[in-house]
């Protein structure tokens, strides 16, 4: 019966043939794999005629556990372990059979019956797995097929959420560049507020250095004449009140000079460089700027301005320019409020804004931080829109007057980039105070 042990090798070989067939790796095993079919023919026959049946057993053996070691130590033949697995029973009781059949022929042929059975059950055996080996590779073709499919679906997937990611990041690249244009318009807009303040507050310190200028001129002809007349004393004198217009021309021409390096510098985008700073400084320029920025829009508008500036307020480490930019716009906001407010009461009423700032002081380490309050006696602000004037392009004001950036905006320089922190207190109908707190 030793025909089972290549009948069951060549059967092996056309399996896993076919198995393979529609396989990447089927061309680099094809050759071996039919090559094989007909060296295993030529073997049986070249065994059958030169050898005994015995000795036939044992090579017959010996090639079919020589083939599966073979297939089993390579990668490619991973997924037929089942089937080569059930070759090893045959193996053995081959083996078993040739050896005793060899060694005792006389027990052999007592028991031939048995041997013969136990032989064929073996190569039932090789069936039977191979049944389910083939269950499992059509449930393994499955699983691959599905994997394949669901590998293009997540490579779709990650074209799509790909597509999508670059076209978020365009749309926020677009959204920061909005962004920016938004708030430059904001810086812009703040500046076109104060043109006319600017301009009332350049005019004065330039009609002083006018006048004094031709106050001295008159003066230089005079001790020219003195001097003519041998008069020194009194040239002497005439020089002394020149040098005091002098002085007056130059403390002038310094006064309009610091408003025009001041909006120059409010113009600039910020350097966000902090350095230290007093704010009573910059609080009292822009609060006259914003007053006389509204009084050019319309001469009739007047308001008491109110200043209460503590003379002893530290210095705090600020990025001026950013800071300058929220007070004017609470004071821009504080004169639109009194002046809409006076536009509906009458002449009744009388507008009033003040600003005022103090140290906040603690027990034990001193100044703690400065304080600054920017209060109007305008309509105040409703309960019902308090928590969202701080947001972003909310604007109480008509359409075309605001943008709704400028609280945002003075949030975010306040809280955000400072660590201070802005309350409001107002009562609708009475006015709005708020109030900045920056750390010292």
């Amino acid at each position: 019966m030793f025909f089972f042990t290549f009948l069951a090798a060549f059967l092996l070989t056309v399996r896993i043939r076919r198995a393979l067939k529609f396989s990447p790796i089927y061309p680099k095993w094809r050759t071996a794999l039919n090559a094989s079919g007909w060296i295993i023919i030529g073997l049986w026959l070249l065994f059958n005629s030169n050898f005994s049946t015995e000795v036939n057993e044992i090579l017959g053996a010996l090639m079919l556990l020589g083939i599966v070691l073979y297939l089993k130590k390579e990668p490619d033949f991973k997924s037929f372990e089942v089937l080569l697995f059930a070759h090893y029973p045959l193996v053995i009781i081959s083996f078993v059979n040739g050896v005793i059949s060899l060694v005792f022929p006389d027990f052999f042929n007592k028991w031939d019956n048995f041997f013969v059975c136990a032989q064929i059950v073996a190569f039932g055996w090789i069936f039977a797995r191979f049944a389910t080996s083939k269950k499992q590779q059509e449930e393994i073709k499955r699983v691959n097929q599905r994997k394949s499919e669901l590998e293009v679906l997540v490579a779709q997937r990650t074209m799509e959420i790909t597509k999508q990611r670059n076209e978020l990041q365009d749309a926020l690249k677009e959204l920061q560049a909005t962004q920016a244009q938004l708030i430059q318009q904001e810086k812009l807009a703040s500046l076109g507020e104060l043109t006319a303040g600017i301009a009332h507050e350049i005019q004065n310190p330039l009609n002083f250095v006018n006048n004094f200028s031709e106050v001295s001129m008159e003066l230089i002809d005079e001790m020219e004449h003195e001097l003519g007349k041998g008069d020194t004393e009194e040239a002497i004198t005439i020089a002394a009140d020149i040098k005091q217009n002098l002085e007056k021309i130059r403390h002038h021409g310094q006064r309009a000079d610091g408003i025009v390096k001041g909006m120059l510098q409010h113009s600039r985008a910020s350097s966000n460089v902090k350095e230290p700073t007093n704010i009573n400084i910059i609080a009292d320029e822009y609060f006259r700027l914003a007053y006389h920025g509204l009084r050019a829009k319309d001469k009739s508008f007047n308001a008491e301005l109110v200043t209460n500036l503590d003379p002893d307020l530290p210095v705090v480490n600020i990025v001026p320019q950013d800071v300058g930019r929220v007070l004017l716009n609470m004071f821009t906001n504080a004169f639109y409020a009194v002046h809409e407010k006076k536009k509906i009461a009458g002449s009744d009423f009388k507008p009033k804004v003040e600003v005022s700032t103090r140290t906040i002081q603690t027990l034990t380490r001193g100044p703690h931080g400065i304080e600054i309050r920017v209060k109007d006696n305008g309509n105040g602000i409703p309960d019902a829109i308090k928590d969202k004037i701080m947001q972003p392009f909310f604007t109480t004001k008509p359409a075309g007057e605001g943008t709704g950036l400028g609280l945002s905006l003075s949030y975010d320089i306040i809280v955000k980039a400072h660590k201070g922190k802005i309350d409001i207190n107002s009562k609708e109908g009475e006015g709005t105070e708020f109030i900045i707190s920056l750390p010292v």
